[in-house]
């Protein structure tokens, strides 16, 4: 039997996880079983870049807290080894970067995710990271809007050069005359 201060250490630990899911945008759950060092320090690595949280974990302590902060539906997955990367900021970060590394088979795999505290399973996960980023729908949407207007303006315009040239021809027709 575990000792009360083992217990609440325990119990602090699952508490600022849980905060720190409530405050996740999106997250995932790997297997690394297999793993090599070298591999899992690239890994790592990569999700710093990203600004992605990486670390490993019980599965007993991620229960807890995912249903601390309101997740569920993750007990189903956590069994094995399991590793979380999360990102506060960016929805995509951290399926881009698993779906990026270099993998050889049987090694990293997506167990499921989560994004806004809702459960996405390992397919949902992988569309989520063929997803642009944020920056780059951004200007899709604002070329969207963009293209009416210029279409406009280039009309306007091509009805003004249209009307310089007529005028400009006739100009031309009077002074020869």
């Amino acid at each position: 039997m575990p000792s009360e201060k083992i217990l609440s250490e325990k119990q602090k630990l699952v508490t600022a996880l849980a905060e720190k899911l409530k405050t996740a945008s999106s997250g995932v759950l790997i297997d690394y079983k297999g793993i090599t060092v070298d591999k899992d320090t690239k890994l790592r690595s990569e999700f710093r870049k990203a600004n992605v949280e990486y670390s490993v974990i019980k599965n007993s302590l991620l229960s807890l807290a995912a249903k601390e902060a309101g997740i569920t539906g993750l007990d189903s997955v956590l069994v094995g080894t399991t590793s979380l990367a999360f990102s506060t900021s960016d929805l995509v970060a951290p399926a881009k970067v698993i779906s990026n590394f270099p993998k050889t088979p049987d090694l990293l795999k997506v167990k499921a995710g989560f994004v806004e505290g809702k459960f996405i399973d390992a397919s949902q996960v992988e569309a989520l990271a063929k997803l642009p980023a944020k920056e780059v729908l951004i200007s899709q949407v604002l070329a969207g809007f963009n293209a009416p207007i210029t279409s406009f303006a280039n009309v306007l315009n091509a009805n003004l050069r249209g009307l310089a040239v007529a005028l400009n021809a006739i100009a031309e027709q009077k002074a020869s005359a």
